[in-house]
């Protein structure tokens, strides 16, 4: 019997703010939702999009994201930052 269905996976992503987002967490099934669990305990945003996920997940960790995922990443930083109350200075 074949089973269809897809490993669970989780890749993180950190920003400081100046050069690209890297990869600094990746895993697949079980230390995927162990990630997950990590990222939410300690406030972290948990964005859920396969096909992004897929595309971060042929990095490795340490990597930074690839140009053509720039403004996808830059979004969701950006959004994170609204959820979280930041805005950018000229907004005040």
């Amino acid at each position: 019997m074949s089973d269809d269905r897809k490993e669970k996976q989780a890749i993180g992503l950190a920003y400081d703010g100046v050069n690209a987002p890297q990869v600094i967490a990746k895993g697949f099934d079980e230390l995927a939702e162990e990630i997950i669990a990590v990222a939410k305990e300690h406030g972290v945003m948990v964005h859920e999009d396969p096909l992004l996920s897929d595309s971060l997940a042929r990095l490795d960790v340490g990597e930074e994201i690839p140009r053509d995922l720039y403004i996808i990443i830059a979004e969701i930083i950006a959004f994170a930052y609204l959820l979280d109350g930041k805005f950018p200075a000229s907004w005040e």
